[in-house]
């Protein structure tokens, strides 16, 4: 194994042999280059790592690269070992680091579809395929920065629901990215890109449109105006202050009409227990049943099949139409009666359990401030002023000054304080 210094003339002059040998080079510990049988000679750095294992890494081929410049390649790789570095590691890890197109498949394998709901998996593959993986599909997930991220959030200005909601995702995502060691802890680069501004809000039935609606109600049940399954849907969605979904796949089975109690064995946050109120009892004790079918709101053509959402989304729409009412959709329903509820003077957890919510924010953004109850508290407000200033008159208090005003002139200082008196004994003539 020849030790000496690594030279141009040297490594031309190096003959081809049977076997492979190698030329150490004195400057530069571990730095080599090595002649193959086929006639390449190829620079390499040998180093062992802190924990003792052996590396002898590749540099590159001489020809490509010069003997200084694959010197400064090897003393630059040496400072990173001697810092407790292990640059053969490192070159692995961005060699195996994944694209975000085959991240956002490892998302959907290794975390979407064992925690998250199918809809909900197949709305972030949707997300994936339309706008995130043609913008930054073909970037290493380590190379991802803040501005691709921010550049992606601008291109979507369009859809600025999709962008937040892909603003959301891909925050979480990088989360994980960081715990499967797909990048460095601390770096996820959605931190400070802002979202687009919230759309309008759901609208608030008033108290006027909930008497149109309940009186229409009553009015198709008699005249047969709409098949009973979407009146008797309806009602029991306010009656329980659930989603479309927990109305449309409702089951006789999960029905415990001795305990007063429905158990949703699954809905959008998981298993929900509800009771059942006077006027939920009454509706599906008299609720028709249909032989064989296991839904309480079963399809209008098929019984054994659950009502599909889009029928019964049309259903509730004629009958806002009916009513003059301007549209809003089915989740009006559950802001109305969340509203109520929280208006009722119910404990917020109680709130929380009639609605089904986990989180006290996203109960919340379904509680709205009814336009009574704001004029009321206004008048309220208004009143207390009123009988504050109509009390007694106020005692004379000598007004004496609390020392020299930066800035004034004696002159000035006066006239300021013949202004202030004035002012006061204009509050005790009141």
């Amino acid at each position: 194994m020849p030790t000496q210094k690594l030279t141009k003339r040297l490594l031309d002059a190096a003959e081809v042999q049977p076997k492979a040998y190698e030329l150490r080079d004195t400057e530069v510990p571990g730095f080599l280059c090595k002649v193959t049988p086929a006639g390449s000679k190829i620079f390499m750095l040998q180093y062992r790592t802190l924990a003792g294992q052996r590396r002898k890494p590749a540099i590159g081929s001489f020809g490509a690269l010069t003997v200084e410049q694959a010197r400064a390649i090897a003393q630059e790789r040496s400072a990173r070992v001697r810092a407790g570095k292990d640059p053969s590691q490192a070159k692995d890890y961005a060699r195996k680091n994944p694209t975000m197109r085959q991240f956002c498949d490892e998302f959907i394998s290794r975390h979407s579809i064992p925690n998250n709901k199918p809809l909900t998996t197949y709305g972030y593959k949707v997300l994936f395929r339309k706008h995130i993986i043609p913008r930054i599909g073909a970037i290493k997930v380590d190379e991802v920065t803040r501005v691709d991220i921010a550049n992606l959030v601008r291109d979507m200005a369009r859809v600025p629901i999709s962008a937040n909601k892909a603003l959301d995702i891909l925050r979480f995502m990088f989360k994980c990215a960081e715990v499967w060691g797909h990048r460095t802890d601390g770096t996820n680069p959605c931190k400070m890109i802002p979202r687009y501004p919230a759309g309008k809000r759901t609208r608030l039935l008033s108290n006027a449109e909930m008497r149109k609606v309940f009186d229409y109600l009553d009015r198709a049940d008699t005249l047969g105006l709409e098949h009973p399954i979407y009146t008797l849907g309806i009602r029991l969605q306010f009656a329980f202050a659930a989603r479309m979904s927990e109305i449309t796949n409702l089951e006789w089975s999960w029905i415990d009409f001795e305990e007063r109690r429905v158990t949703w064995p699954d809905s959008k946050t998981g298993p929900i227990s509800k009771p059942i109120s006077a006027e939920a009892y009454r509706l599906l004790k008299s609720a028709p049943r249909f032989e064989g079918s296991p839904f309480v709101i079963p399809g209008t053509t098929n019984y054994m099949k659950a009502l599909k959402p889009g029928l019964y989304w049309q259903a509730w729409k004629r009958v806002l139409t009916a009513c003059e009412i301007p549209h809003v959709g089915t989740h009006a329903i559950r802001h109305r009666t969340a509203t109520d509820i929280a208006n009722s003077g119910v404990p917020l957890k109680v709130g929380m359990a009639l609605t089904a919510h986990k989180a006290v924010k996203v109960f919340m953004s379904y509680v709205h401030a009814e336009d009574e109850q704001v004029r009321a508290a206004a008048e309220l407000v208004s009143e207390r002023k009123s009988a504050m200033l109509a009390g007694p008159p106020v005692e004379n208090i000598e007004l004496k000054p609390a020392g020299k005003i930066r800035g004034l002139s004696p002159r000035k200082l006066g006239e300021t304080r013949k202004i202030a008196a004035t002012q006061w004994s204009a509050v005790n003539d009141r």
